[in-house]
């Protein structure tokens, strides 16, 4: 058996898959909870999220380890692929030992006022590099949690970098942490920051210039999926493997394109983890208004609608559940509801006697200030299992609306994949998508789609398969069709 091994450094998990090149399918999989993050409040109700990058370390270690446990015993294992959350920052210092913790995609500091200001760093991160128009290149506009502006705050805040100091993404960092060597980025990756040109393929200077920000803390850019260095030889040892190449990180939007789509020219992917995002291929670089163009790989690029909301905010209700079993019930208040609530939304007719959901809970990337809200209460749908649906459903006209503003580039797409634990666990999501789409929701065979999408890069990297080829060989593990009922 060719095995090369995929891993994703997600919000709340680390997930990693071993993929045999021969069989083209998936031999092995792993999910670990992700203990490195860390979160706490901002004034003004804003949430500060963090990574403890030693925790994280250790981790990278552990998921590994598992996964090569589980392996078939024939297993010839190749290469390592890497992928992960996007748009988060680290700082290492000349040793490539961290400066503190990692900033997530989730903060909001750079929603803070500045002191002496009436402007937020965000505002100030915007105004300083020439406005919303000098950003037109990078496919999106700056918002919080970005390593952009991330980085801009940490720079005042720091008063300057120390000498030697390199940012990078959370998925480079994986690959440093793994390898020894200093942090390269790729334009999948790299370009969630806000300062990468998707087009050129290159870091947008003239902005960082703008902004103060030193050249040197920005890593290079290779392509996602080629070989970075070996596997450190402690942890190839204490993993149980020899010394195999580590592969650039990918981004893990389109890394989840990738080990989920097996048609790109036809597909639109819906991916629902923690947050969600609806994706789809195209073949030159278009922006659409209220939809982020991103890099993808061979020069094609995704329009990609990124919600704040997605398992998240299913989590809030879950929490406000357990909150009432714990005030009224004597129940402990960690207890696992998920299941619970989605059979009592199976029992709910579309569209919820009445009952909306805007989903919003932490706002948006445009607007963070606005929250979530239900309308159409009335006696008869004020139920946990009205709550439930009305809000899937909020999250998947969410979804929609996005889609919908694709249309004028996409035209009508015929194959919807469902991806990402919150939509393939989840049937009820699944049917409300289906219902709200008009098309069969094809359910990806494995819940870490990214994990396997970064396996595939690094067998296209090591020259053991294409990309075309594994993305070809995807197959699904059921089809969900309420088209006609």
């Amino acid at each position: 058996m060719r095995i090369v091994l995929g891993l994703d450094v997600g919000t709340t998990s680390l997930s990693c898959v071993g993929y045999d090149c021969d069989r083209r399918e998936i031999v092995a999989q792993l999910a670990l909870e992700n203990r490195a993050a860390r979160y706490g409040p901002l004034p003004g109700g804003l949430q500060a999220a963090e990574l403890d990058l030693d925790c994280l370390r250790e981790q990278l270690v552990k998921a590994l380890g598992g996964l090569v446990g589980k392996l078939p015993g024939s297993a010839d294992v190749l290469a390592l692929g890497i992928t992960g959350q996007q748009h988060g920052m680290a700082l290492l210092d000349r040793n490539l030992q961290p400066l503190g913790n990692a900033i997530t995609w989730q903060d909001q500091r750079t929603l803070l006022t500045r002191p002496g200001s009436a402007s937020t760093w965000l505002q100030a991160f915007v105004e300083q590099a020439g406005g919303l128009p000098a950003f037109a290149g990078t496919g999106c506009e700056p918002s919080a949690g970005f390593m952009g502006p991330s980085l801009y705050w940490l720079h005042h805040e720091m008063s300057g970098f120390p000498v030697g100091a390199l940012a990078c993404l959370i998925p480079d960092v994986a690959v440093s942490f793994l390898t020894g060597l200093p942090p390269v980025t790729d334009v999948t990756d790299g370009a969630s920051s806000g300062l990468l040109d998707i087009t050129a393929g290159d870091w947008v200077w003239e902005i960082i210039d703008r902004l103060g920000l030193p050249r040197g803390v920005f890593p290079p850019i290779q392509p996602a999926g080629t070989p970075r260095g070996p596997l450190f030889s402690t942890i190839a040892k204490a993993i149980g493997v020899e010394q195999i190449p580590v592969c650039v990180a990918a981004g893990d939007n389109q890394a989840s394109f990738v080990g989920s789509m097996s048609d790109p020219s036809q597909g639109l992917l819906i991916n629902v983890g923690t947050g969600g995002q609806i994706s789809a291929c195209i073949s030159s670089f278009q922006r659409v208004g209220g939809v982020e163009t991103r890099a993808f790989f061979g020069g094609k690029h995704l329009l990609v609608g990124a919600g704040l909301y997605g398992g998240r905010a299913y989590a809030y209700l879950q929490s406000l559940f357990q909150e009432v079993g714990r005030s009224f019930f004597g129940a402990s208040g960690d207890e696992e509801l998920f299941e619970a609530m989605n059979s009592l939304a199976a029992t709910v007719p579309p569209g919820c006697d009445g009952l909306r959901c805007l989903p919003l809970f932490t706002g948006t990337r445009e607007d963070p200030d606005l929250r979530a809200s239900f309308t159409g209460i009335g006696p008869t749908n004020l139920s946990p299992g009205h709550l439930a649906r009305a809000l899937l459903e909020g999250i998947t006209e969410g979804f929609y609306q996005q889609y919908d503003a694709m249309r004028s580039v996409l035209g009508q797409r015929t194959f919807l994949v469902g991806a990402g634990n919150g939509l393939t666990r989840n049937p009820v999501l699944a049917e409300i998508v289906s219902r709200r789409f008009e098309m069969p929701v094809h359910i990806s065979a494995t819940a870490e789609a990214a994990a396997l999408g970064a396996a595939l890069l690094a067998a296209d990297g090591v020259g053991e398969l294409s990309l075309s080829e594994g993305m070809s060989s995807i197959t699904y593990d059921r089809v969900v069709d309420y088209t006609r009922r």
